[in-house]
């Protein structure tokens, strides 16, 4: 009797693969990194978001940890402290790229990359930490402009940048990925809207490209959810929280430097929970 049963297709094959893959690291294990001194030592990282918040912070301890950081950012003033800070504990010289990514085009990202390529030469890393957080109101209540403004700054421009930049990071060793999603992005939650839709997106994001890359490039893409942290966005999203109840950004850092050191290679297409609730 013969099988008439038609094997999977590459596609079917790589979905498969994603689906059944097992961290080869405990996300406990991730958490609680303690990273070894200079263990980003040659990386180059792109760090969106880089003059505030989380993102300055990952900025500044990639580089000490021995990396070039890349500092991308809407606003210049910002991003010019955060590169003194840098230069300030005698850090590898860092780079700036003013870049407000609700208006940049494509062609424009294109043109970033080839600055990358020509003035730096390489690129490791790429952590998306910029977002914007919009309104929490009942989404038949959503103001349109806003629900466009919060879904191309938060998924799609780090889609379009994503792509601009994988040439550069396809010739990297171990090039890394990391986007930052959210617990409204895993469990979409009432009134948050457009954000929340946004770190879905991301997070659905994520999971293709691993699909699509894990088996014919070194690359891997993951998600960070750093959960409740003190930062400007936070405060704002929960007016009335005590906001010394919160860890600090410097707090999770040892899942931000994980993920874009070596020591995360193989580790693909997870979302990493910094402060998973009991």
């Amino acid at each position: 009797m013969s099988d008439n049963t038609n094997p999977p297709t590459p596609q079917q094959a790589n979905q498969a693969a994603a689906q059944n893959a097992v961290p080869s690291v405990s996300h406990d294990a991730i958490r609680n990194f303690i990273p070894p001194d200079n263990c980003l030592d040659g990386k180059t990282i792109l760090v969106t978001g880089a003059g505030d918040g989380i993102g300055r912070v990952a900025a500044l301890t990639y580089a000490r940890y021995g990396a070039t950081v890349l500092l991308l950012g809407r606003t210049s003033s910002k991003i010019e402290y955060v590169y003194d800070e840098i230069e300030s504990f005698g850090g590898r010289q860092p780079a700036m790229l003013p870049m407000n990514l609700e208006g940049a085009t494509y062609a424009e990202m294109q043109t970033l990359e080839n600055l990358i390529a020509k003035e730096v030469g390489q690129l490791d890393g790429v952590l998306h930490n910029a977002g914007m957080l919009g309104a929490l109101t009942p989404l038949e209540m959503y103001d349109v402009d806003m629900f466009a403004q919060v879904i191309k700054v938060n998924f799609t421009a780090t889609f379009m940048l994503t792509q601009a930049l994988l040439p550069l990071l396809k010739d990297a060793a171990h090039g890394s990925i990391v986007f930052t999603s959210s617990s409204v992005g895993t469990h979409p939650r009432a009134f948050w809207g457009a954000y929340a839709l946004s770190k879905q997106a991301v997070e659905g994001m994520s999971d293709i490209f691993t699909q699509e890359t894990q088996n014919t490039t070194n690359l891997r893409f993951n998600c960070i959810n750093p959960g409740g942290t003190r930062t400007n966005m936070r405060a704002h999203a929960f007016p009335g929280e005590n906001p010394m109840s919160l860890k600090t950004p410097e707090d999770i850092m040892g899942g931000y430097v994980f993920l874009m050191s070596d020591e995360s290679i193989g580790v693909r297409g997870q979302v990493v929970e910094l402060q998973p609730k009991d």
